[in-house]
């Protein structure tokens, strides 16, 4: 890159040299005890703080809207659609939760600051199903946040988003509505929303009156609603181009079987890799819909022994649940921010045994996967194995 011209390029890197030289020479012996830099960064990525839960309303006859105000008066600087994840003890257990931001980040920055989650409970959801009975008003929480790159970013993506959301998926989505609605991100954005019948939409007056906005487009998809006069069955690629102007870009956030659907519908209209992004998906309940998972491990008994330090405890595991779900039954520490493989913070070393690792969640660089590094979430225990984690 030329900024004046070659030489004159060449050339500045020579004063350069010479000008830090002049100010090592003539710098104080008496070391600078303020770092800017770091106290900027303790401010973007404070770690996790405790919240008090400010409100609990229903959003949908199956889902809450949980409101969280920080008790030191500071939420991180967030985008819409990046998540927060949550530290719980629920009876011996010890273990995180990722959930999508669903207000907006304007309202992260005002005189009463706060931030909201929705959470939809349902048959056989385990901490859905604990903040739907537990978290109340006045409880205290640990969180921290933010994380993911699901976001709106000018310099990669259009002006025109399409958010594909099923479920509790229109979080993002939401939080993305209302930042636009007031004004705060320039984008006009159309959300296609898969839900099963009209008397259970997740954050329904949310999005409603977020479209009040001309910038912000919500249609509703029925998959099980004779009486619904929308859009009706499952998002399918015709509903999608319907909707699509030239230059989109699309977001998703959902269940696996809907991503799957989705990628192989914008596959097919053309759309390029770039135009397409997904938010974190945890790994499927179900193991079978893994590709590739070894389905007679299905039922089998492990032992895992655990190294911190010089610490080591033997705990039982199971072969259809990650490596990182043993840890919490058994009360042990670990950081498992998105449990999609995607972070890395829940990075440890394999020392002997063997692990399968999800295809759908293998976030690994290569030289990780050389020196036997894994995601405790995305990896699942074929043996007795001997693991060394980090110290929390």
């Amino acid at each position: 890159m030329k900024i004046r011209g070659f030489f004159e390029d060449v050339s500045g890197a020579g004063k350069i040299v010479k000008d830090r030289e002049s100010r090592i020479q003539n710098g104080s012996p008496t070391p600078e005890t303020k770092d800017p830099i770091r106290t900027l960064a303790d401010q973007l990525h404070p770690g996790p703080k405790n919240y008090t839960v400010a409100s609990v309303r229903q959003s949908s006859p199956s889902s809450k809207t949980y409101r969280f105000v920080p008790q030191d008066g500071h939420v991180p600087v967030f985008h819409a659609g990046q998540y927060a994840s949550f530290r719980f003890h629920i009876g011996d257990s010890n273990l995180t939760r990722a959930y999508s931001i669903s207000s907006a980040p304007f309202e992260a920055r005002g005189e009463d600051p706060f931030f909201e989650i929705t959470v939809k409970n349902g048959p056989g959801m385990f901490v859905p199903e604990y903040l739907d009975k537990n978290l109340e008003e006045g409880d205290t929480v640990e969180v921290d946040l933010p994380f993911s790159q699901f976001y709106y970013e000018p310099l990669r993506d259009s002006k025109n988003i399409v958010g594909l959301a099923g479920g509790s998926g229109i979080t993002p989505f939401a939080s993305m509505a209302k930042e636009i609605a007031a004004g705060k991100l320039d984008v006009d954005l159309t959300i296609l929303y898969g839900s099963r019948d009209h008397t259970d939409i997740c954050m329904k007056d949310d999005l409603e009156k977020a479209a009040e906005c001309d910038k912000v487009h919500v249609v509703h998809i029925m998959s099980d609603d004779p009486e619904w006069e929308g859009e009706k069955g499952f998002l399918s690629r015709e509903i999608i181009e319907k909707y699509s102007k030239p230059d989109t870009t699309y977001m998703f956030c959902g269940p696996l079987v809907m991503l799957n659907f989705v990628q192989k519908a914008l596959n097919e209209m053309g759309v390029p890799p770039y135009r397409f992004r997904h938010d974190a998906s945890a790994q499927p309940r179900n193991v079978k819909m893994i590709p590739g998972f070894p389905e007679e491990n299905i039922g089998k008994k492990y032992q895992i022994t655990v190294v911190r330090g010089i610490q080591e405890d033997v705990i039982p595991a199971v072969g259809e649940e990650p490596v990182a779900v043993a840890l919490e039954r058994a009360g042990i520490k670990v950081d498992t921010h998105c449990r999609a493989g995607e972070c890395g913070f829940c990075r440890s070393q394999l020392i002997s045994g063997d692990i399968f690792v999800s295809p759908l969640g293998d976030g690994r660089r290569e030289m990780d996967k050389e020196m036997n590094w894994f995601h405790a979430c995305s990896a699942y225990p074929i043996s007795n194995l001997k693991i060394k984690i980090p110290i929390q």
